[in-house]
């Protein structure tokens, strides 16, 4: 049941989401684009040259790919590591990007949800597929379809993952399930969970018994009732987005909801930081390289992509980051640079360690809103 205190705040945030719409569009609705009206193609202009400006999440990519691509191109590129949470990037571009404006960066990427988000409201380009043939020639089969962007008109992939838990094994034993995030007195305000609701809402849901592929509104707000008693018991510490890296390297966190490939990162500086795949399996993700309206670069941009795209290239990224390749070839090459990347389940997972893993139920409409506002009055405290 919604305490009063939070019916209060989701119907302030409610009130703030109308204003915000209403400005954005007039009438009181969002003015889209994408797959709702016309949509600008990437023009592009000869060979590539000139700056390119990339926002992406941190701890996602080697120290040598950019100046190997500057080399390689004659391209100057400012590599931001600016994406923390998908809701916090949206929300800081959202009022250049509805003037037509990037703010200045040729490439975001977003998670999938977001993508589709962004190209709906006409914020996004469709491909020049002619400029990125290594896309076209790599990418793995099973990505080459998302029901988001069916032909992947939009959208590249960067990297795929896993969410699950990062525990810090010399500060918390014995974590293998999301449940123990809330019942383990030894945790109390030593757990960090996403901002990222289609992360941390289905893994809550998962812990209690929730079929994933017949979740309904209510049992998504079952499981943001019981965050949410987390949250004010204190057991839960804070809510984060690829901050949580600072909290288990400082050790004020000894659990978290995060990301598979961070781990592997923060282990090489900490080895009692370990991923641990949750007894209810993960949850499954893609995040994807976009190019925005109003992109100063686009030529330098799929350049970008179609250098990311060659093997030899990806699997230096991966050998990095240890999250799954989409690009075909990559195992190949780490079997001999790298046997033991190539071994790894967080690369190159089999069947048999994601058999309980989902990607998130889809929202829609006034079901979405509801559930985002009252994960949002959690989250927002």
């Amino acid at each position: 049941m919604l305490t009063k205190m939070r019916l209060l705040a989701i119907a302030a945030l409610a009130l703030g989401v109308s204003m915000v719409l209403a400005a954005c569009g007039g009438g009181g609705g969002v003015e889209s684009g994408g797959a709702n009206g016309e949509v600008q193609t990437v023009q592009l202009q000869g060979k590539p040259s000139g700056e390119l400006t990339i926002s992406n999440w941190p701890l996602y990519i080697d120290r040598q790919t950019v100046p190997d691509f500057e080399q390689a191109t004659g391209v100057q590129v400012k590599y931001i590591e600016d994406v923390n949470d998908n809701a916090e990037f949206f929300g800081k571009m959202q009022p250049l990007l509805s003037k037509g404006e990037s703010g200045g960066r040729s490439i975001f990427v977003v998670t999938d949800w977001m993508a589709k988000k962004m190209y709906d409201l006409g914020y996004l380009q469709n491909l020049d597929k002619s400029g990125i043939p290594n896309v076209e020639q790599n990418l793995v089969p099973n990505l080459q379809h998302p029901s988001f962007d069916p032909n992947r008109d939009f959208s590249v992939p960067w990297q795929s993952g896993m969410t699950g838990l990062i525990v810090r094994t010399d500060l918390a034993t014995g974590v293998k399930s999301i449940c123990d995030l809330f019942d383990d007195p030894k945790l109390k305000g030593k757990v960090d969970m996403l901002t990222e609701m289609r992360d941390t809402v289905p893994l809550v849901m998962k812990c209690m018994g929730v079929d994933l592929a017949n979740a309904t509104e209510d049992d998504w707000m079952a499981a943001i009732d019981k965050i949410e008693q987390a949250a004010d018991s204190g057991q839960i510490r804070r809510f984060t987005g690829n901050d949580y890296a600072r909290d288990l390297t400082s050790g004020d966190a000894a659990a978290v909801i995060g990301w598979s490939g961070d781990a592997i990162q923060l282990q090489s500086s900490n080895p009692n930081i370990k991923f641990v795949m949750p007894e209810e399996g993960c949850m499954l993700w893609s995040d994807n390289m976009v190019i925005p309206v109003g992109a100063p670069n686009p030529t330098a941009a799929e350049a970008w992509m179609n250098y990311a795209y060659v093997p030899g290239h990806q699997a230096q990224i991966t050998e990095y980051n240890y999250y799954v390749s989409p690009v075909s070839g990559v195992k190949e090459i780490l079997q001999k640079i790298d046997p033991t990347a190539a071994k790894s389940q967080l690369i190159f997972p089999s069947d048999s360690f994601t058999k309980d893993c989902d990607t998130a139920p889809t929202l829609t409409g006034e079901e979405e809103q509801r559930v985002t506002q009252a994960f949002d009055a959690v989250v927002s405290g």
